[in-house]
């Protein structure tokens, strides 16, 4: 006998989930039984096919800890055209990717489709024809609860969701998570922004910047998969231990294509074993170098005196030097790239012998303009006008030879910083020089003034108020063609050259025309700890409004004079209360401080883990310097003497900093332990 239909609405939603994961498992299935030995002709093709049918194969893996939906929809009206228009609404499921039954019946929809919209965007106000909006709760993979709001309804009151609240709140026990069962409206509109235009995005701690420039990248992945397939898509973070934490979120999408790596992976050409001073690295990145670089690699071009004289068979043809000039001026005036002028000149000065040809009575064709070019006397003359620049090379020469940095820096550099700016050891050559993580981003711009830049798609910059113009530059470079998502808080500026408003830095990444959106509503912080970290920002960014949270959570913060003897003890003590609750651990300290309390963990028995190092059962409290915690999160945070955080960098301010970025990585509680006195902003 047929199976009953259950009138238990949970009951129901459960079926649902477990028939979508039957119809995911039979998509997957499909897919692996393709046979493509009949319909490839050469192993190339073969093996790009294979390549493509295995990336289709894991974007369908059904991952157990994943919820496969998170939502559903009841519109008050048929959107499918095969609905008759007297019918009622349909229902569509809203999940992380497209499931379809047998007969190709979506039974859930990808968040990122059009008509998945409203399920971030609608409202009591603006119900956008939707009539209930269900959200369901799941506990270990499985659902056990849902909740709706009838947006049509005036009956129902407007209450917060607590599965919502329940999701924001969730213990960050592991890497990063997606939130695409979160997503504020206010963070759909940057979600879903064009891919023509770039977005840059503000966000106090807690708003979800780095969340919002993810699911950015997966949405313009969705809605312009040929072309990104094509051009390619990057994320770059400040540091591996960032990039760890992230790199799970896009893969739980479905999207496995798309490269990570730091500003310093972008401009490996060198290798880095040297560091600069802060005053040095701040004049290296400032956007003047870049000026000091183009006549450095121009410095070598010369206007010729004698002819070039060209022999071919018993004929002699000649080129005099006012017209060697002509061209070399026409090509320097031209501004391209110096190694595309430089391959351009030996087909012009060939071009000019091919007119002395015609005119001679002769009728060469581009075969003999191509031999003219290769001909040893024009192969001289590009040599001795136009010689090679090795971008690495030039460089090199450039910090450490004075009287040729004088040369290119006239009238952009003062004598005092062009001493700054060199090194105090001239190097001896590329492979054993000790170059910086400046020195690199030079190198960076004179390798694009040789020879441009591949340009990318799609770039997202996490972090970027700590990139100086040099480093825009670079980033700039890799998405001249293509769009970028710019993400920071110019409260957490800390670099020596840290940015102080998104216009400039938007100038010099080369995207001026940039929207520019603020993120001021937390949902990771609570109030009690952003209100507590917001009293620092009057000393560290004047123009930024303070964050506000939408979760309270009463003794989230505690803040507890320890006597000096006794603060290391202390500090275990309240890692050891912290990690007795579900969820994850960061233990954060001065960059100084990091070397005692590993000592006193280990004393203590409790084990402890790396930034970027995944948490387990057994491990799940990481030591956490201070210079990494940025972009981190942790339920709870124990953060050892704040005045060794603020004491740890160069000046008080760029330390007040670097303390409010480490007072605002806990979701759950942050302990603060103190021996000596707390900042006057704080006290």
């Amino acid at each position: 006998m047929p199976a009953t239909p259950t009138t238990d609405p949970l009951r129901r939603e459960r079926d649902h989930l477990a028939a979508s994961r039957a119809a995911l498992r039979a998509m997957r299935e499909d897919v692996q039984s393709l046979d493509i030995r009949d319909v490839t002709g050469t192993w190339v093709t073969a093996l790009v096919l294979q390549n493509q049918i295995e990336a289709r194969i894991a974007a369908l893996a059904d991952l157990s800890h994943t919820p496969l939906f998170f939502g559903r929809l009841d519109y008050l009206h048929a959107i499918s055209e095969e609905l008759s228009e007297g019918s009622g609404g349909e229902s569509f499921y809203i999940g992380r990717r497209h499931v379809h039954d047998a007969d190709g019946d979506p039974m859930v929809i990808d968040w990122r489709a059009p008509v998945s919209q409203p399920f971030y965007r609608a409202s009591r106000t603006r119900p956008m024809d939707v009539e209930r909006r269900r959200r369901f709760g799941y506990t270990g993979g499985e659902l056990t609860a849902y909740e709706d709001e009838h947006l049509t309804d005036p009956a129902e009151s407007d209450t917060a969701s607590a599965l919502l609240a329940a999701e924001i709140e969730k213990p960050r026990v592991g890497p990063m998570r997606d939130i695409v069962a979160t997503i504020q409206p206010e963070q759909d509109e940057i979600v879903r922004a064009d891919i023509g235009g770039t977005v840059c995005v503000q966000g106090a701690p807690g708003t979800g910047k780095t969340a919002v420039g993810l699911h950015r990248v997966a949405y313009l992945l969705y809605a312009h998969r040929e072309r990104l397939a094509r051009t390619g898509t990057l994320v770059i973070g400040p540091n591996n231990a960032f990039l760890s934490y992230i790199e799970q979120v896009l893969p739980a999408l479905g999207e496995l294509d798309v490269a990570q790596a730091t500003v310093q992976q972008l401009v490996a050409h060198v290798e880095v074993r040297g560091e600069d001073t802060a005053e040095a690295a701040r004049l290296k990145g400032d956007a003047r170098m870049a000026e000091v670089l183009r006549r450095a690699v121009r410095s070598g071009i010369r206007l010729p005196t004698e002819p070039c004289v060209v022999v071919r068979g018993s004929r002699r043809w000649r080129v005099p030097a006012y017209e060697l000039v002509e061209i070399i001026k026409e090509l320097k005036g031209r501004e391209i790239r110096y190694g595309a002028a430089r391959d351009a000149l030996p087909q012009r000065i060939a071009h000019a012998v091919l007119l002395k040809m015609e005119q001679g009575g002769e009728a060469p064709d581009d075969r003999v303009q191509d031999a003219v070019a290769r001909n040893a006397a024009v192969k001289a003359v590009v040599k001795e006008c136009w010689p090679l620049v090795e971008p690495a090379k030039l460089v090199l020469r450039l910090l450490s030879d004075p009287e040729f940095l004088a040369t290119c820096a006239e009238g952009v550099l003062t004598p005092e910083e062009q001493a700054v700016v060199l090194w105090p050891k001239p190097g001896r050559s590329v492979r054993t020089a000790r170059w910086t993580q400046a020195d690199a981003v030079l190198v960076d711009e004179a390798t694009d003034l040789v020879q441009r830049t591949p340009s990318l798609g799609h770039v997202v910059l996490d972090e970027a108020q700590d990139l100086s113009p040099m480093q825009y530059r670079a980033v700039g470079r890799r998405c001249t063609t293509g769009s970028a998502t710019v993400l920071g808080d110019l409260a957490q500026g800390t670099t020596p050259w840290a940015t102080a408003s998104w216009p400039d830095a938007l100038h010099h990444l080369g995207k001026p025309a940039a929207h520019i959106e603020e993120l001021t509503k937390g949902f990771r912080v609570p109030e009690e700890v952003i209100a507590y970290a917001s009293r620092l920002l009057p000393a560290i960014a004047p123009g930024l409004a303070p964050a506000s949270s939408v979760r309270e959570a009463p003794g989230s913060l505690a803040v507890t004079p320890v006597p000096a003897d006794g603060l290391e003890k202390a500090v275990v003590e309240a890692c050891r209360r912290a990690l007795e609750r579900e969820g994850s651990t960061g233990l954060i300290a001065a960059d100084a401080r990091v070397p005692v309390l590993a000592e006193a963990l280990t004393e203590a028995g409790l084990p402890y883990l790396a930034p970027g190092t995944e948490t387990s059962a057994e491990a799940r409290l990481t030591l956490v310097p201070a210079s990494l915690a940025k972009g981190l999160e942790y339920d709870y945070v124990v953060l050892d003497e704040p005045a060794a955080v603020v004491a740890g960098e160069p000046d008080e301010r760029t330390g007040l900093r670097r303390l409010y970025v480490a007072l605002t990585r806990a979701v759950s509680g942050l302990a603060v332990l103190h021996a000596e006195p707390l900042p006057a902003q704080l006290a």
